[in-house]
């Protein structure tokens, strides 16, 4: 039986988390002096509807390793041998390391276990490693094996194309998700900067003016790159409007010939504190001829 676990930052929905039974280890955001789990003392929207008014930045702080062992030592209680636990990527967060160090401590404390337990650096952010948890589970509803579902995450984790555009750069600036100088040049040319993932971390990749032109970047990018033998489904998610993510939604349906699933998920508190209100992201995999040419060579 194979678990697969996260880090709440993953942002799946609860309908999907309670379907495929994954288990999630929280962040912890202080807000105002506060400290709550992410999607456990504090819901997104209530987060969201405090953010303009709040005295202080938000901060947040990876799981424990505890948080990450107690969902193991579950797991195997419940009988599964086998756990796959996905991360944010390791550039933007220590939950990486704290996973790795909770399967070193189940192991000190179960010496003769015979338990798999694979932790995965998704390299991806929010829904992108989302993305891998939801194929990682839906692979496993097919029949796949422990094996096949790591290797699956390890070769194409760099193929999860990210795409997100925020209102107010400020955010991520103060949280260290990105440069005082990209961040400079947003500001300074008054523009809606889109963002993707570049060797684990976030950095702008274009520059639009309005939602309008955002929605037709994310469209015009999506047709030109999207791996369509393996872009099952997509992800659009956003924070405080979901009707951006409906309109993007219906768009790709009328201007692109994408047959799959297309879901539309709200980003948690820890991922929101970073990219504040009014943020749009889209998630899908990208064909990327020279990692393939290189996967063949193998």
């Amino acid at each position: 039986m194979i678990k697969i676990m996260a880090d709440s930052t993953c942002d799946l929905s609860q309908d999907m988390i309670n379907q495929y039974d994954i288990g999630i280890a929280p962040l912890t955001i202080t807000v105002d002096g506060e400290n709550y789990s992410d999607r456990i003392d504090i819901q997104p929207d209530e987060f969201y509807d405090r953010m303009e008014n709040l005295k202080e930045h938000p901060t947040t702080a990876m799981p424990s390793p505890i948080e990450f062992l107690n969902i193991m030592e579950k797991a195997v209680e419940n009988g599964h041998t086998e756990i796959l636990c996905i991360c944010m990527s390791s550039g933007t967060s220590g939950s990486y390391q704290s996973a790795v160090l909770a399967k070193e401590y189940f192991y000190e404390e179960h010496t003769e276990s015979n338990v798999r337990i694979h932790v995965v650096d998704s390299k991806c952010m929010s829904h992108g490693s989302g993305w891998l948890i939801l194929k990682s589970a839906r692979l496993r509803e097919k029949g796949a094996t422990f094996d096949e579902i790591v290797d699956f995450n390890e070769t194409y984790k760099v193929f999860v194309k990210h795409f997100l555009s925020v209102d107010d750069l400020n955010h991520l600036i103060r949280s260290g998700r990105l440069s005082n100088a990209s961040g400079w040049i947003g500001k300074v040319l008054n523009i809606k900067p889109i963002m993707s993932m570049k060797n684990g971390k976030g950095a702008i990749v274009s520059k639009q003016r309005g939602t309008k032109k955002v929605l037709k970047h994310y469209v015009e990018e999506f047709k030109k790159r999207n791996y369509k033998e393996l872009t099952d489904f997509m992800i659009i998610g956003y924070t405080s409007d979901i009707s951006i993510a409906e309109t993007l939604k219906k768009k790709i349906n009328l201007e692109s010939d994408f047959m799959g699933d297309i879901y539309i998920m709200q980003m948690g508190v820890a991922v929101g504190t970073h990219v504040g209100l009014g943020a749009l992201s889209m998630f899908f995999m990208e064909k990327r001829e020279e990692l393939l040419e290189k996967i063949k060579n193998m």
